[in-house]
């Protein structure tokens, strides 16, 4: 299923995909939470309720996509966690100059970094080094705490499109990442969750970014380092996951700082990031 949130006509909800164009609403077609997180705090027996309405589509919850809204799946209001992994691929390692690590390098991100497709990047005051970051992100299906890796996936909603926007110069100067990667809409994320049934390896997708329409970043997720069934096992040792958290998985090579000479982002920018299976979301950079 392909999961999203939206607005129609200033009511809220959770849907799932029909056709390119047209999107079941859950919680008019059968009752189901208006919300992702309360969605997928649900199980497998939300997602099997879900794919019981897909068989007999309740025509008064079927709305044209050109009407809707599509915000980002996980919204911050439902405050999930937001984990992110740096350095998960090795040819972004060598242009960042940086050995590989022997383990996940993990940090995270507020809540309120999170938008949806559409959204406008805000730069911060004093910007000088904006950055982008295509990642697959993870979305979590359930209470994760001390899994082993051969039952990772067990844990695993779905996916999603993710950017992990960066201010470079905050990363360097502040010797730690914070203000770096939690500024206010550095996380937008969508269009749509993909539950894992349809992603059988999410280690073979291809994903990318455009800047203004010029190729920027073009790999796949075969070059990351540390899998999905690893990053589960090593982020659930140390903090516990709850559905609609989120994995950031990584970024591949092509970010501005590693061009020469570097090419940062600036007020104008229009941004797209897109992994294959899931989709892209634009976003334009403004000035705070």
């Amino acid at each position: 299923m392909r999961l999203l949130a939206f607005v129609h006509r200033g009511r809220r909800s959770i849907g799932v995909e029909l056709d390119a164009e047209r999107v079941l609403d859950c919680s008019l077609a059968g009752g189901l939470p208006s919300s992702m997180r309360a969605f997928l705090e649900l199980g497998d027996d939300g997602m099997a309720a879900a794919k019981r309405l897909l068989e007999k589509p309740v025509k008064g919850a079927v709305f044209q996509k050109r009407d809707l809204q599509v915000l980002g799946p996980v919204s911050a209001e439902e405050r999930p966690k937001v984990i992110c992994i740096g350095l998960n691929y090795a040819d972004h390692a060598a242009e960042s100059g940086s050995k590989v690590p022997d383990e996940p390098m993990m940090f995270a991100k507020y809540y309120s970094t999170l938008c949806g497709p559409g959204d406008n990047i805000l730069a911060p005051p004093n910007h000088s080094k904006l950055d982008y970051e295509v990642e697959l992100v993870i979305v979590v299906g359930k209470r994760a705490a001390r899994v082993p890796q051969d039952e990772a996936y067990d844990y695993v909603a779905g996916y999603t499109c993710g950017h992990d926007v960066s201010e470079r110069a905050f990363q360097r100067a502040d010797g730690q990442w914070l203000r770096a990667k939690s500024s206010d809409t550095f996380a937008p994320i969508g269009p749509v969750i993909v539950t894992k049934d349809e992603i059988t390896d999410p280690h073979a997708l291809k994903l990318g970014t455009k800047v203004n329409g010029e190729v920027r970043q073009n790999s796949s997720t075969n070059q990351i380092i540390f899998r999905t069934p690893k990053l589960i096992e090593f982020i659930s040792s140390y903090v516990t996951l709850d559905p609609g958290d989120m994995i950031f998985t990584g970024t591949p090579p092509g970010v501005g700082f590693g061009m020469n000479p570097p090419q940062y982002l600036k007020p104008g920018d229009v941004i797209e990031v897109w992994v294959e299976k899931i989709g892209s979301l634009t976003n334009t950079v403004v000035s705070a």
